[in-house]
């Protein structure tokens, strides 16, 4: 599948985070307001974040579609990692800020409870949240897009923020109002944890990084190659949803051009039906060719 084609689809799920999360959070922060509930108020605030953190995806995923030029002759696909990391900045300082918040409002003495309304509010937006996460999941899987990907996780973890802050407020409710508050630090906690999940993965990237796992499952292929004798060297590096393989193999020095451009082909075909999206560099090497 084309990668800019990808990156169009990747837009659709940018957009429907987007919108959830205004509803959302405009919904969560009246509610929990009016309703006296510090863990939903967290909660929304929370969403907020996530409204401009998906848009910064949405950028960067619209930046991933304009064509090599003279300065960037692989792309600007690197613009949707480089958004994904922006977001995870974004999540790391709301959830820092929800953290304080929440620890304030412990220790201040000052538990109120809450209203029933405000729990049926976060098991709504919990059930919401999945549904966007279940669809942004699956359409990361078939556009192999790490920006939607980490919307995907980071849909997730808001709505098990919300399913918490739900069972949080309910038990405030029935008599333990100061369980508001500390659900409040753990969606803190949780948003932190999130954004360096997001943070690591898009740093991973940007600095070349590929999982080795891969990459030896990537040679056990090729070394199944007909005509390939030895596989000297094999590295890799993501660019966006794109992975750029380089590798280095022997083969008879007695083949000719045409032969042993036919094992370069077959080597690609083998990675492209691991990865259908990479570009594949094979170097051809004669056997021997070091031992003379």
């Amino acid at each position: 599948m084309n990668p800019y084609e990808n990156f169009r689809k990747g837009e659709k799920g940018a957009w429907i985070s987007i919108i959830a999360y205004i509803i959302l959070s405009f919904a969560k922060l009246l509610i929990g307001y009016l309703g006296a509930s510090t863990a939903l108020q967290a909660d929304g605030l929370n969403n907020t974040t996530d409204i401009v953190a998906s848009i910064a995806v949405l950028i960067g995923l619209r930046i991933s579609q304009k064509p090599p030029d003279d300065d960037h002759a692989y792309g600007h696909m690197r613009a949707e990692t480089i958004a994904s990391l922006v977001a995870s900045f974004i999540m790391a300082a709301v959830g820092i800020q929800v953290l304080v918040t929440a620890i304030k409002n412990f220790f201040n003495g000052h538990h109120l409870t809450p209203s029933p309304l405000t729990a049926v509010v976060a098991i709504v937006a919990g059930i919401i949240m999945w549904g966007v996460y279940m669809y942004n999941l699956k359409l990361s899987k078939e556009i192999k897009s790490n920006a939607v990907k980490a919307a995907a996780y980071d849909n997730r973890s808001d709505a098990i923020v919300s399913f918490g802050t739900a069972i949080g407020i309910g038990a405030a409710i029935l008599g333990f109002p100061i369980i508001d508050s500390i659900t409040a630090v753990i969606i803190g906690v949780i948003i932190l944890k999130t954004a360096y999940e997001i943070f690591a993965e898009s740093v991973l990237m940007l600095t070349d990084g590929f999982d080795q796992s891969e990459i030896e499952e990537l040679s056990i292929v090729v070394k199944q190659v007909d005509g390939v004798i030895e596989l000297r060297d094999m590295k890799g590096r993501y660019h966006s949803s794109m992975a750029l393989i380089d590798l280095t193999v022997t083969v008879n020095p007695e083949l000719n051009v045409w032969d042993s451009h036919r094992i370069t082909e077959e080597i690609e075909r083998a990675i492209h039906e691991q990865l259908p999206t990479a570009l594949v560099l094979v170097h051809i090497e004669p056997e021997g060719m070091y031992e003379k």
